[in-house]
């Protein structure tokens, strides 16, 4: 018997704002337990919540971004609850009016090889709504501890329809959502740091029943991939009961990522359970047209699009493409230095200079972990200066490449560089280059490599180059080199 799986997800991203959601109290990550507090956050008595318009603002851009329905009026409730993390006894969030309705995220799965794009699909969404967040509870042996820091905090949750079926899917779909929000700069999307946070509903059923099969929900996931092999693992533990008639019930089950399996943690609460209602406190929210037109004019061009357009516009390959766009920061540091070489240089030189070069240098420091980008003394004019000088021959690409090191290294700019060191190509009489060209053709070795080339196969002298470079020391104009190679070859 065949199973398809039925996955929704509801994904909760912390807003980058400066204070919390209902109060003006600061928020941000790594201050000391409990001290970003104030009476409306520990809940004591006689406080109002005060509504943070820029998390609403920002709700907005992600709901444009997502192609949502963005409502006229949305309202607060009560999600009362108890739990340690929430001093309140309740959330304040969204229940029946949420701030944006529908939507979708474009995700793309990757096939068999990773140099060509994938196959890409809408996920379909079905709402995303504002609240505030809880606490953190940290357990040991004996005892709890509760840091209110993050209580509070503008908590945006984007659900899903069950619109994936494995888990490919979700770690696509949670990638490209976290390139979006990132991008945007509505999110740091951080999950080590709790920014963004997961909860997968999972169900099977046999394919060809209509009938979605029992949910069930996991939690406990920190990471994308963790995400990825929690929702692998219950889909088969799913199949494997229903195959040995054993019941499944709805439930919420945490994920061990040491063990790298599921476990029970108590039945699933039902929407009743938490005993909604609108809280007296604060006022309904209308959001104009004026105001999304105003949101909308600020959002960026979304990863997947900037893709499309540097394969389309500038024949960039997919593999440099895949790259430089979930990264808006790279790839603005990519069109800023392109812009910078006024038209002399290739995008594909300047796209590989950064992908090849200045990544590889940027991960392989004595630093824990990769140098920001924005830390590097490479800046966009360094590097179309550089590329610019390989391309109108000043310097040869074997040349460019040390150059690129010594830049990377002080910071100095290429010319400077190639100035200092004396590395300019030789541009002088042909007559002693076309003399080291003939010494080398002369070698046996060749003899095999200079035969194919005369029947026809013009790459055949290729193996010629590197000798004939080597003894000028690499500072021969490689399109010299073919030139006169055919001259005395021919």
């Amino acid at each position: 018997m065949e199973f398809k799986a039925d996955i929704g997800l509801e994904v909760h991203v912390q807003l980058k704002t400066r204070s919390k959601m209902f109060t003006r109290a600061p928020y941000y990550y790594g201050a000391e337990p409990n001290t970003l507090t104030d009476p409306v956050v520990l809940a004591l008595p006689g406080v109002l919540p005060v509504m943070n318009k820029e998390a609403v603002r920002k709700t907005v851009q992600l709901g444009l971004l997502c192609k949502c329905e963005i409502a006229e009026r949305c309202k607060w409730d009560r999600k009362n609850y108890f739990y340690p993390d929430s001093p309140k006894n309740y959330q304040l969030s969204q229940f029946d009016q949420p701030i944006c309705n529908g939507g979708e995220v474009e995700i793309e799965m990757l096939g068999a090889s990773r140099n060509v794009m994938g196959e890409h699909r809408m996920v379909q969404l079905t709402r995303i709504h504002l609240e505030e967040d809880v606490g953190k509870l940290t357990h040991f042996a004996n005892d709890s501890l509760v840091d209110y820091n993050r209580a509070g905090a503008p908590l945006c949750e984007i659900v899903t329809e069950p619109d994936m079926h494995n888990a490919d899917e979700v770690f696509a779909f949670l990638t490209a959502l976290r390139n979006n929000i990132v991008a945007a700069g509505l999110s740091d999307c951080d999950m080590e740091k709790g920014q963004m946070r997961c909860d997968a509903n999972i169900s099977v059923r046999p394919v060809g029943q209509e009938q979605l099969g029992t949910k069930v929900e996991l939690k406990n996931m920190n990471t994308i991939s963790g995400v990825r092999n929690a929702v692998a693992y219950e889909i088969k533990r799913q199949i494997h009961a229903v195959m040995s008639k054993e019941p499944i019930t709805q439930q919420t089950r945490r994920w061990d990522p040491v063990t790298q399996v599921t476990s029970k943690m108590r039945d699933k609460e039902e929407s009743h359970d938490y005993r909604y209602f609108p809280d007296p406190d604060l006022m309904p929210v209308a959001i104009s047209a004026e105001l999304k037109e105003e949101l909308g004019k600020d959002l960026p061009e979304l990863p997947f699009d900037r893709q499309r357009r540097y394969m389309a516009e500038l024949d960039l390959p997919y593999t440099i493409t895949s790259v430089l766009c979930p990264d808006r920061a790279l790839a603005e540091f990519f069109e800023e230095a392109l812009a910078a070489t006024k038209g002399k240089g290739e995008p594909k030189a300047v796209a590989n200079l950064i992908v090849n070069e200045l990544l590889r240098e940027l991960s392989s420091g004595e630093q824990e972990g990769s140098l920001p980008l924005a830390e590097s003394k490479v800046t966009p004019a360094h590097i179309a200066e550089l590329v610019v000088l390989t391309e109108e021959g000043v310097i040869t690409k074997q040349i460019g490449k040390e150059v690129f090191i010594e830049m990377y290294q002080s910071g100095k700019m290429p010319s400077a560089i190639v100035e200092e060191k004396g590395l300019q190509a030789e541009q002088g009489d042909d007559g002693e280059l076309e003399a080291i060209i003939r010494e080398v053709a002369a070698d046996p070795k060749h003899e095999k490599a200079i035969a194919q080339f005369k029947e026809g196969n013009k790459k055949a002298i290729n193996s010629l180059i590197g000798p004939i470079m080597k003894a000028t020391q690499g500072k021969a104009d490689p399109r010299k080199i073919m030139e006169l190679l055919a001259k005395v070859l021919g």
